[in-house]
């Protein structure tokens, strides 16, 4: 492993036997980890038996501990990044120490792994060949109503996070912008013992949705104008 690197490392989604090898051994030799929530990121690396120091790196101090892994990089010291599931800087903090690695000419390396649009996609049986991911569509209404018809009519299929506070108002956004016969597919949990995936018009996937808890994490997937299947 050459000194002076930063590793964007992905971590499983919710089953923790989804992570790679090349992950692992990532993990073991680098003294840093970067994590966005270390009462998270302990239960990964018990399980691997990891024993590098977890820092928190999340939205709210990532100016800051950006400047302290730039210097411990230059130092030598290899440092790793995760997130809490999935790939880091994808709708997860990381953006601001990339960008900064770029400028100081400090090798960022991809350690390529799980991702919850990309497992959702996958199993959609919405089309792939072209997709555009829109990360959260927003905490207010105004916000998610405007997205959506700014892409209302585009070829492609659209991909969305969402919380589980806010799912069931976003599916009725949808519903009320598209039509009651646009195809969505509603992901929940993937990986994870509770995982359902439904792929229908926005009608039936309302009904369907009211017989589910609706916790967790979502992704939300939009098809093109147009598609059924």
């Amino acid at each position: 492993m050459n000194q002076a690197q930063l590793f964007v490392v992905a971590t499983p989604i919710g089953n923790l036997d989804d992570i790679t090898f090349r992950a692992i051994e990532t993990l073991k030799r680098c003294p840093i980890i970067a994590c966005e929530d270390t009462r998270v990121s302990a239960k990964l690396l018990k399980k691997f038996n990891i024993t590098a120091t977890l820092v928190p790196y999340h939205d709210k101090n990532e100016r800051l501990q950006t400047k302290y892994l730039i210097q411990k990089i230059k130092t030598g010291i290899p440092i790793a990044l995760i997130c809490d599931a999935g790939t880091p800087t994808i709708s997860d903090p990381g953006f601001c120490i990339v960008r900064e690695c770029k400028k100081n000419r400090i090798d960022v390396i991809p350690i390529p792994g799980a991702s919850a649009l990309m497992a959702a996609l996958s199993a959609s049986g919405l089309p792939t060949h072209r997709f555009l991911f829109l990360g959260f569509p927003g905490h207010r209404e105004s916000e998610r109503i405007k997205i959506l018809e700014k892409y209302s009519t585009m070829d492609v299929t659209l991909g969305f996070y969402e919380s589980c506070h806010r799912i069931e108002k976003f599916l009725n956004n949808i519903f009320d912008t598209y039509g009651p016969n646009r195809f969505i597919s509603l992901c929940k949990e993937l990986t994870k013992i509770h995982e359902i995936l439904l792929t229908a018009p926005i009608s039936d996937v309302l009904s369907m949705a009211k017989k589910i808890a609706l916790k967790g994490e979502f992704v939300v997937l939009i098809a093109p104008p147009n598609y059924s299947l």
